[in-house]
């Protein structure tokens, strides 16, 4: 089982349901938790980064949050990921870059 199966399965399991819109919210409130992490681990700005214990935590809500997104709009994360990185294969083979030059 995928982890983006094991998410569905478990939002179903516990009638976690959501639109897409919240799940995307979602997503980005748990990305402002991530960089409140970030900020506390190099001490906002002043030190390197060091991660805290609760960085994988907040790493793993991202991960759920992305994964309820992806299933709540029917993608499949892993066909993604294999698209984008053919693209930027071919960015890179093409213009030496990954960037979309825009």
């Amino acid at each position: 089982m995928t982890d983006q199966e094991k998410v569905a399965a478990f939002v179903s399991a516990h009638n976690l349901t959501a639109p897409p819109t919240a799940r995307l919210l979602d997503l980005v409130s748990e990305i402002g938790e991530l960089a409140k992490e970030a900020l506390r681990g190099s001490e906002y700005g002043r030190a390197d980064f060091a991660p805290s214990p609760a960085w994988a935590e907040e790493l793993g809500d991202v991960y759920f949050a992305l994964l309820c997104l992806a299933n709540s709009t029917g993608v499949e994360l892993t066909t993604a990921l294999e698209q984008v990185l053919a693209k930027y294969a071919a960015r890179l083979s093409r213009h030496g870059d990954a960037g979309s030059g825009k």
